[in-house]
Order: structure tokens, then C-alpha cells, then sequence
């Protein structure tokens, strides 16, 4: 019987690497978006104009603090509404690139306000501009606390790029339920469905662990 399963399962081998290539084309054009986008907002964050300010913390409040299943149906469902129609692609790297760039924003407005005053102030008395600031003192020092949580940010990312299955995206998770209805062992298919997404994070949550213990050693030997 289980033989069985496994003949079946092998046939829908095509159909799982379509999947798998549509979760990792999702997952890294959203990664690299989000990304940019996080980047500039955290950094406008932690800016002089309040206003600024306050409303990019709403608007990541508000996607931080709802489901992203509710995001990514008002996206596909309700934008048509008002006449923006997108397909299931699109919408997903729009949903998916807003809630990378949401909580890379936050990673990087930490990271910069990590930075020590006087190092700032330093160089604003060097006469620097505030990108030249930003660029040549605040970020590379701010980037040593920034980047083991946004190789961790990407592994979550990938993880919840597995929700655009439900506006009917062929990504590894729709292929799981897609090969579950021809082969009734449920517990194998997504056993196999979350090996898929092992293999894709993996690599990521050893960077993590990595930047993690260098980060780490690097802050004992200056406090030595």
C-alpha cells in the first residue's frame, strides 16, 4: 500500500518541482524587494520628520499586528473592487514584499538606533551630510546587529509564502494539496511538502546561526 503511495507520488515529481521553483521565485523576488523597501523605511523611520515617522510605524503596526492571510485576500479579492485587478502572482509579491519591507523596517531602525550617539555625532562635527552619515558611519556599524535577524526575517518569509497557496498560486504547498486529493496519505504528502521547504531554508537558518556567533564573539572581544 505505502509502495503504492510512493509510485504515485513519484509521478507528481514534476508537479512538486514546478511548486518548489514557484515558491523560490516567489520567495526571492519578494525577499530582494522587501529588502530595499525595509531598508529605506527604516531608515526614514529613524529620520528627523516626525510625521514621516509616525505614519511608516502605523502602517507597520497594522501589517505586523493582521493576519497575512486577511492581507493577501483584501489584495486580491478586494482591490478588484475598486477596479485594481491583479492576478494570483502579482498579488502575492505585493503581499509578500509589503510584509518583508514591514519587518525588515523594524531590523533596521533597531540596528540604527543601536549606534552609538557619539559616533554620530562625530561625524556631523566632521561636517558630513545626513546620507553621508548614514552611509559611511551609521549603517556599517548598524548592519553588525541587523543582519543575523534579517537572514532570520527570510527564513519566515519563505515559510509564509506558503499562504498564497489559498488565491491558488501552484506553489509547494497548493502542489501538496493538489497531490493529496490522488494519493490519501496526508501525513506523507506534507511530510514531504515540509522537507521541500526545509531544503529551501536551511542554507538561511545555518547563515542565521553563523552571523549569530560572529556577532557574538565580536561583542566579547570589545567588551574584553
Amino acid at each position: 500500500m505505502i509502495w503504492q503511495q510512493f509510485l504515485s507520488l513519484a509521478g507528481s515529481y514534476p508537479l512538486a518541482l514546478r511548486g518548489l521553483g514557484m515558491t523560490v521565485v516567489l520567495s526571492l523576488i519578494s525577499l530582494v524587494l522587501g529588502t530595499l523597501l525595509g531598508f529605506g523605511l527604516g531608515i526614514l523611520r529613524t529620520g528627523s520628520n516626525r510625521l514621516i515617522a509616525s505614519v511608516i510605524g502605523a502602517w507597520v503596526d497594522l501589517i505586523r499586528g493582521t493576519p497575512f492571510l486577511v492581507q493577501i485576500f483584501l489584495i486580491f479579492f478586494i482591490l478588484p473592487e475598486f477596479g485594481i485587478e491583479l492576478d494570483a502572482f502579482t498579488a502575492g509579491i505585493i503581499a509578500l514584499t509589503n510584509l518583508a519591507a514591514c519587518f525588515i523596517c523594524e531590523i533596521v531602525a533597531a540596528g540604527i538606533r543601536s549606534v552609538p550617539t557619539g559616533q554620530v555625532e562625530a561625524a556631523l562635527a566632521s561636517g558630513l551630510s545626513r546620507w553621508q552619515r548614514m552611509r559611511q558611519v551609521v549603517l556599517p556599524q548598524a548592519m553588525r546587529i541587523v543582519l543575523p535577524p534579517l537572514v532570520g526575517q527570510y527564513v519566515l518569509l519563505i515559510k509564509d509564502s506558503s499562504v498564497v497557496s489559498a488565491i491558488g498560486l501552484t506553489d509547494l504547498t497548493r502542489v501538496g494539496w493538489l497531490v493529496v486529493q490522488r494519493v490519501p496519505n496526508g501525513l506523507l504528502v506534507f511530510f514531504l511538502v515540509g522537507v521541500g521547504y526545509f531544503i529551501v531554508c536551511y542554507p538561511l537558518i545555518m547563515l542565521a546561526r553563523r552571523l549569530e556567533r560572529r556577532m557574538g564573539a565580536a561583542h566579547g572581544e570589545v567588551q574584553l
